[in-house]
């Protein structure tokens, strides 16, 4: 099957997602605009999908103001599996999690 003249066999759907995404940050990073990062997470998820994203974010900043994992569980109505995982990437040495947190605090003004 022919797929924009790249041969079903040659195509390395990972690779192509990859780029993707690397295509997708960059272009994200380059917006500078909340709105328009917004507007186009709402095209790109659906509403479920967008809950999960902000319960994962809420989670991280539970963890980071040292609530125990069972009563993030217990508030956030999620398993103990979701929250191990990202307190785990949260300790990890040049964290995402933690630079997002950092950049979270250092703006008084940010809503949340």
């Amino acid at each position: 099957m022919e797929k924009e003249g790249i041969r079903s066999a040659d195509f390395d759907i990972q690779s192509e997602q990859d780029k993707a995404l690397a295509q997708i940050f960059s272009i994200l990073s380059e917006s500078g605009s909340a709105e328009l990062i917004g507007g186009f997470f709402s095209c790109l998820f659906t509403p479920s999908e967008l809950r999960d994203i902000a319960t994962r974010w809420l989670l991280v900043k539970e963890i980071d103001r040292g609530t125990t994992q069972r009563e993030i569980a217990r508030k956030l109505h999620i398993s103990l599996c979701r929250i191990t995982r990202g307190s785990r990437e949260l300790k990890k040495e040049g964290s995402a999690f933690r630079k997002m947190l950092d950049m979270e605090k250092k703006d008084p003004t940010r809503e949340g």
